[in-house]
C-alpha cells in the first residue's frame, strides 16, 4: 500500500505531470505513492496512513478531502494555478511539505457536515455547504428552517444552505453570508437571493442539527456545488455536524486576510 495517493482530475496534464516528478523524487527517500484520478469511478487501495495529496483547485481539493474523510486520512492542498481560499501549499514545495508531513503529523481538523434525507437511511457528506435549492429556472422555493426542534424562519428565495467555517468562503460568501475562521466550530444558515424576508445569515452552534422543509415546490439538494438528488414538497433534509472531522495537514498559517485581499483584487481586476 503507498504511503502517498496524489490525486488529481485526469484533465489535468499539469497535475499529473508534477505528481510524477515528486513521485520520483521522494522515491530516492523510499517513499512509495501512486496516482489516483477522481474523475475515474476505480477504488484506491489506501487506509487512514495514507496521505492524500490533493493538486489542483478548490474543487479537487474538497473532492479530494471526501476521499480522505472516507478513509479517515490526512489530506494535503497544494495549490497548482490561481489562488484557492482552501489551498495553502504552493507547487513548488510539494516535496519538502510532503517529507514533513511524514514525520510530522499535526492536523488541523476541519467541520464537515453530515446530511440525510428524513425517512431515507443514507448520509451523504459536504465539507463545504450543503443547499436546498429552486429545481426550476425563474421560480423560487419556499423552505421551513429548524434548529434542532426550534421552528426558525421561512424563507422564499432561490434557495438556503448550511455552511461550514471552511465553506464560508466559497457560495456563502458569495450570496452575502460571513466569512468565518476555521477553528470556530459553528454553521452558517444564508438563504440565497429571499423574497421579502430577512436576507442576514444565522449562525449557530456546531452541534445544533439544521432541518430544511421543503413547502410548496420540488428541490433539489447540492453538495459542494454537486447536485445529489430532489426533495418533493413536504420532505427535508437533516444537516449537522459529521462525527468525523477532515484532518487536514498543519503546514503554513492560513493567511486569511492574504487571501480575502488577493481574491477581491482578482474579482474586480
Amino acid at each position: 500500500m503507498p504511503q502517498l495517493l496524489f490525486s488529481v482530475f485526469s484533465n489535468r496534464i499539469d497535475a499529473i505531470d508534477l505528481a510524477r516528478e515528486a513521485s520520483a523524487s521522494l522515491a530516492n527517500n523510499g517513499v512509495s505513492s501512486a496516482v489516483h484520478f477522481l474523475d475515474e469511478d476505480d477504488q484506491p487501495d489506501m487506509s487512514s496512513e495514507t496521505l492524500v495529496v490533493s493538486l489542483g483547485g478548490d474543487g479537487t481539493f474538497l473532492q479530494s478531502a471526501r476521499l480522505a474523510h472516507e478513509h479517515g486520512a490526512r489530506v494535503l492542498a497544494v495549490n497548482l494555478g490561481r489562488l484557492g481560499f482552501l489551498l495553502n501549499v504552493p507547487s513548488t514545495e510539494i516535496v519538502e511539505s510532503v517529507n514533513d508531513a511524514l514525520v510530522n503529523k499535526q492536523v488541523v481538523e476541519r467541520l464537515a457536515l453530515r446530511f440525510s434525507v428524513l425517512g431515507e437511511s443514507s448520509a451523504g457528506f459536504a465539507l463545504n455547504e450543503v443547499v436546498v435549492e429552486r429545481a426550476h429556472a425563474g421560480h423560487m422555493v419556499k423552505v421551513r428552517t429548524f434548529i434542532d426542534d426550534d421552528a426558525f424562519l421561512t424563507y422564499s428565495a432561490d434557495g438556503v444552505m448550511v455552511a461550514t467555517p471552511t465553506g464560508s468562503t466559497g457560495y456563502n460568501f458569495s450570496a452575502g453570508g460571513p466569512v468565518v475562521d476555521t477553528i470556530v466550530p459553528v454553521l452558517v444558515l444564508t438563504p440565497i437571493a429571499p423574497h421579502f424576508t430577512i436576507d442576514r445569515s444565522i449562525v449557530v452552534d456546531g452541534e445544533k442539527v439544521v432541518r430544511l422543509v421543503v413547502d410548496d415546490k420540488p428541490a433539489l439538494i447540492v453538495a459542494d456545488g454537486h447536485t445529489i438528488g430532489s426533495l418533493e414538497p413536504g420532505q427535508a433534509i437533516e444537516v449537522r455536524k459529521s462525527p468525523m472531522p477532515v484532518r487536514v495537514v498543519a503546514t503554513r498559517s492560513f493567511e486569511l486576510g492574504f487571501r480575502l485581499r488577493e481574491s477581491l483584487r482578482e474579482g474586480h481586476a
